[in-house]
């Protein structure tokens, strides 16, 4: 995450977002979710800004954007697959299946494809502990994933 001094256009939005949430209570999340929203991601630029405007430290703003895993620190692709790495979908072979979508996609966790077409990221329990092995495609679930679903997934990425 860059922390490099923000431009000033980019300054004056991230403060517009900021300031229509900082009146809040317990601000921060919104803030973020604001910023990502405007963005696509929340930049590492405004880790300053947020800090200073929420008396915090910049340390405890870039340790929430990197707990939730649903910040992004990066722009993301056009297609966002994320793919669950619990224990119900990893009984029902979620490990396969993720080395499958890894080896199929040509990218790892955490990684935007070369052509900026998907971003893959793990997350821990999409709540389809039942439909195991699960994972969303740009927030739509997708369960019970075989070899199939697999080239169904890269397929609708790729298009």
């Amino acid at each position: 995450m860059s922390l490099q001094p923000a431009s000033t256009e980019f300054a004056a939005r991230a403060k517009s977002v900021i300031d229509e949430y900082k009146g809040l209570e317990g601000p921060l999340l919104p803030i973020l979710h604001g910023l990502q929203e405007e963005f696509g991601y929340v930049p590492g630029e405004s880790v300053p800004i947020i800090a200073e405007t929420l008396n915090l430290s910049r340390a405890e703003v870039h340790g929430v954007i990197t707990f939730y895993h649903d910040y992004r620190s990066h722009p993301a692709g056009r297609h966002a697959l994320k793919v669950c790495r619990a224990e119900a979908c990893q009984s029902m072979g979620g490990d396969a299946i993720a080395a499958q979508l890894i080896q199929a996609l040509g990218i790892g966790f955490h990684e935007t494809a070369a052509d900026n077409s998907v971003t893959l990221e793990p997350v821990f329990c999409l709540g389809m502990c039942a439909c195991a092995p699960a994972a969303m495609l740009d927030g739509e679930p997708i369960g019970r994933i075989d070899a199939e679903k697999i080239e169904e997934i890269v397929a609708e990425v790729r298009s």
